[in-house]
């Protein structure tokens, strides 16, 4: 401690504080004046919200994973571009999107630097990228979740499209969030109305049928085509490459747009591929007055050109997305992808099953399954598949249709089609009690 003591930044310190000079930080930040600060950093629109709260309990546990202290949050909104997100032209698009991400995460650096020189501790969490890679698959790897937080803070509802749309800007937005370890004043709410029209146009325009009229979300159909040049696909990439023979069976499995696509994506930034709920939505005051002049012109100009687009559309095989495009797009190309989605743990398994669930897929089956787990991870489980829906509970629940013991390391080798289920079966470490064709039917509602 004597060498510290005699240090010059240490002398310093000490005399300012011996002086009184040393200015403590605000025990409360002012909620309008930080209002200010954050529409003067660039924001179009910001609320408050409190950790306190029983809604956001699960996410203030992520959140001080990153950041202890979390008291409260300041969510905000910036604008981009409409006719950008509308355009067939995807590059157009995708600029708007990442130049609108830069300018959010720079927004919320800008919050958070003003905050720091008065002494409050502020964290900026990421916009979209980048995120903790390393704990994929088996946790999320997002910090902050900020469309909950933005419901709360007052900035809108999700739409059946699960976007955010903002009562002004509609869902033309990209949301940030600053969390802090200080009070703040007044604190917003949920606006007591939903912006979303339910005009189904982002059902009718979605290639994949991820969104359903009925509000379910195919999470697996989404993730598969519209990230396709996110992490999912481009691990596929990876194993395309790796199983390719020779450059000829790898020019016959990856077409050169996809390869210039991909090299795009690498080099200048994921692009999504569709994102065409976005496009299509007409929520929110500054967009709504065309589509209420007449909607007709909406549809020719905005749903009708992305609709008609002649493109590449990525599925899962025998998925329900495969089925619908076949249907409802038949001049759009079907490629046979994978997406990543494979679980390696117990617990991303049971969080994994209805993200990838195929409900059209399913029609017709009625079983119970009992899934006990051994080996590094022991569990048990029951899975029900019945009139199209899916449940999982924890434990054994009523009579069986099929019982499957597995050593758990050997089911999920087995699901990433890394070990023979002949081979697992034979040495036992996968066992059986029912009819196998339910094991079958089972993987037909999860492929992958």
């Amino acid at each position: 401690m004597a060498k510290i003591d005699s240090h010059p930044n240490v002398i310093e310190v000490r005399r300012r504080a011996e002086q009184g000079r040393a200015e403590a930080p605000p025990a409360v930040l002012d909620a309008e004046w930080l209002r200010r600060l954050c529409m003067a950093a660039g924001a179009e629109d910001v609320g408050f919200v409190d950790f306190e709260r029983p809604e956001l309990a699960d996410e203030r546990v992520q959140i001080e994973r990153a950041f202890l202290g979390a008291k409260a949050a300041i969510s905000f909104v910036c604008r981009m571009n409409r006719e950008n997100v509308r355009s067939p032209a995807r590059s157009a698009s995708n600029l708007e999107f990442h130049l609108t991400n830069h300018d959010t995460n720079e927004v919320g650096r800008r919050i958070v630097t003003e905050l720091e020189s008065i002494g409050v501790r502020a964290f900026n969490g990421n916009v979209g990228f980048p995120m903790e890679a390393d704990r994929f698959p088996s946790e999320r790897i997002w910090v902050v979740a900020h469309k909950p937080i933005a419901v709360e803070a007052g900035l809108g509802h999700m739409g059946i499209h699960r976007n955010v749309i903002h009562p002004k800007f509609g869902n033309f937005i990209l949301l940030g969030t600053v969390v802090v370890d200080t009070e703040i004043s007044a604190y917003d709410r949920p606006i007591d109305y939903n912006p979303c029209l339910e005009c189904k146009l982002c059902v009718a325009a979605c290639p994949t049928g991820a969104i359903n009229p009925d509000g379910r979300f195919d999470f697996s159909a989404c993730i598969t085509h519209n990230y396709r040049e996110f992490l999912g696909g481009f691990e596929n990439w990876v194993e395309t490459v790796v199983e390719s023979k020779d450059a000829k069976d790898y020019r016959q499995r990856m077409s050169e747009p996809e390869n210039a696509s991909l090299w795009q994506s690498l080099g200048f930034g994921p692009n999504y591929k569709a994102a065409y709920c976005v496009s299509v939505c007409p929520a929110g005051e500054d967009v709504l007055g065309p589509y209420l002049d007449s909607r007709k012109t909406h549809l020719a100009n905005v749903v009708k050109p992305l609709q008609n687009k002649v493109e590449t559309v990525y599925v899962v095989a025998n998925s329900d997305a495969e089925a619908h495009v076949a249907k409802r797009f038949p001049h759009k190309r079907i490629k046979r992808v994978g997406n990543g989605l494979r679980a390696r743990t117990v617990d991303a398994f049971v969080v994994g099953l209805p993200l990838i669930f195929q409900r059209e897929v399913s029609r017709g089956l009625d079983a119970t399954y009992h899934f006990t787990f051994t080996g590094a991870e022991q569990r048990k489980l029951t899975i029900v598949i019945r009139d199209g829906e899916l449940t999982i509970a924890e434990g054994h629940e009523g009579e069986p249709d099929l019982r499957v013991r597995a050593d758990a390391a050997t089911w999920f080798g087995f699901v990433a089609k890394e070990r023979s289920l002949v081979w697992a079966l034979l040495t036992r470490r996968i066992r059986l009690s029912g009819p196998p064709r339910l094991l079958v039917a089972f993987g037909r509602c999860f492929p992958n």
